[in-house]
């Protein structure tokens, strides 16, 4: 077979298509007279790259009048742009809701205040105190109020020695271990010098005043040095009409400066009214008064005049009940309800709570002694050991008081309403009141409480006033805390009137609505 032969034998192979790779319309030649399998290419002649045009180019084309008139329109439509945008921005924080500046606040206005009167009923002493430490910072207090831990003998002021610590409370490096300790947790300690705290007078006589007074100065100034952060005195108005009260002032409050951690200067008074309590902020320069208001104040419209007359002084008032003596909370709140219900109320009141130690569990006292504090009462019966059900039903009572507590504390250093809002009273009657707390832009809340013995209805309504303009009730709030069983957390109540139960009391909260 020749060359020829052999190249016209592969143009047929190659030509042949397996069966199924034939046409579906039949074994004919494919249009335009190809061959099936063939494919046709177009190449160009002469192929042409765009490369852009030159820079003369360009500027040729930059200078015509249609392109001119285009580049200042899109240069007009920018800057219109942008000052609309500028105006726009201009407006809204022109109609946006002006912020109400933060008032200036001391670490005593930050959290309740926690007295340790015995600190041997406490927990052994200094050393005690140290070690339980841990426990009370659970609790968010921002201050200890320890002592007096001064020796003296009963109404005998030649024995006054305001810079000896009694040897059976401890010693002085036992109290600058809990200083130590109690500033890293972010825990102020405040000594309490109040000179014959075991006699009859906290100042002995009245002749005795300007003497002591120099005794109480110069012990200022020594516990001072050594890192306590504030002084408590009792009987303030006898304490401030003193001559050299003033020195005293210097000692405690001298070298202010806005770098520099404030200390406290700390009176108690008994006894006196709303009006009294407000002129001895006004004029004596005390730093925090803590008075016997809510306890001798029974009613509540007497509670209710005595808030509305020092509402506006409250970074300056300390709220207890039985505080002021030292006493337990529970001395006059005698039920677990009670407990809980003048727990929220002094949480919620405008000024600083101050609370005894065991306040937290409801710790009963008996009798004139101090209390010895309850400690380990997460601890539950081992299994299979035999339970004394009156002393487990204690236990779980004052595990939930203390839940209780810590709610409330962790509440108020929270939300600004009840850390430095606004007061507002909106009913009151023998055995209940309610008033509302409002900051700025900020959740609003309403305490209600009813310690009497039967349930009542209140009904909230807010005074017309010239600071009540703008404010207004909606129609229904949130639970937030609540000791009524009637009143669930989370749930909504009408609050056009809301009953409690005897011993009852509820927190409600409501959003700003600007």
């Amino acid at each position: 077979m020749n060359k020829d032969t052999e190249i016209d034998m592969k143009e047929v192979e190659l030509n042949e298509l397996d069966p199924e790779k034939q046409p579906m319309t039949g074994d004919g030649q494919a249009a335009g007279g190809e061959k099936n399998g063939s494919v046709k290419l177009k190449v160009p002649e002469d192929e042409v790259t765009f490369t852009g045009l030159s820079k003369e180019e360009l500027m040729k084309v930059a200078g015509t009048p249609g392109w001119v008139r285009t580049r200042w329109v899109l240069l007009v439509l920018f800057w219109l742009g942008w000052v609309g945008m500028l105006a726009g921005a201009i407006v809204i924080i022109v109609r946006a809701p002006r912020c109400k500046p933060i008032p200036t606040m001391n670490w005593w206005n930050d959290g309740p205040l926690y007295q340790i009167s015995d600190l041997e009923a406490f927990s052994e002493g200094l050393k005690g105190v140290e070690a339980k430490l841990d426990e009370i910072n659970k609790l968010k207090v921002k201050g200890l109020v320890l002592g007096p831990l001064h020796t003296v003998q009963e109404d005998q002021p030649n024995t006054l020695n305001l810079q000896q610590i009694d040897p059976t409370q401890g010693n002085q490096d036992a109290l600058v271990a809990v200083l130590e300790k109690a500033h890293k947790k972010g825990i102020s300690v405040v000594l309490d010098l109040t000179p014959n705290y075991r006699g009859a007078s906290p100042w002995f006589t009245p002749g005795d005043v300007g003497d002591v007074m120099d005794k109480v100065k110069a012990a200022a100034e020594h516990w001072l040095d050594l890192g306590v952060d504030g002084i408590k005195v009792s009987d303030l108005t006898v304490a401030t009409n003193s001559l050299d009260w003033s020195k005293l002032r210097e000692a405690v409050q001298g070298n202010r400066t806005d770098n520099t951690k404030s200390r406290a200067l700390m009176g108690v008074v008994e006894g006196v009214s709303p009006a009294e309590v407000s002129q001895l902020i006004n004029t004596t320069g005390v730093d925090l008064v803590l008075s016997d208001l809510l306890s001798s104040k029974k009613e509540g419209k007497g509670r209710i005049m005595a808030m509305d007359t020092l509402h506006s002084q409250q970074r300056s008032l300390g709220w207890g009940l039985g505080a002021a003596q030292q006493d337990q909370l529970s001395k006059q709140a005698a039920t677990p309800a009670l407990i809980r219900l003048y727990q929220l109320l002094l949480f919620t009141m405008p000024g600083t709570p101050v609370f005894t130690y065991g306040d937290e569990i409801g710790l009963q006292a008996v009798g004139a002694e101090s209390p010895k504090m309850v400690w380990d009462i997460e601890e539950k019966p081992a299994e299979g050991e035999a339970v004394n059900e009156t002393a487990e039903a204690q236990r779980e009572e004052r595990v939930a008081v203390r839940t209780w507590f810590k709610s409330l504390s962790d509440l108020r250093g929270k939300e600004r309403s009840l850390l430095h809002g606004d007061y507002y009273p909106l009913s009151s009657s023998t055995s209940s009141l309610s008033f509302l707390r409002v900051w700025d832009q900020s959740e609003r809340f309403i305490t209600a409480v009813n310690w009497g013995a039967t349930a009542e209805t209140l009904q909230f309504k807010l005074a017309l006033t010239g600071s009540t303009e703008g404010l207004e009730l909606p129609e229904r709030a949130k639970v937030k805390l609540s000791t009524d069983k009637d009143q669930e957390v989370d749930s909504m109540v009408d609050l056009d009137k809301i009953t409690l139960a005897p011993g009852q009391a509820v927190l409600l909260q409501f959003p700003y609505a600007g």
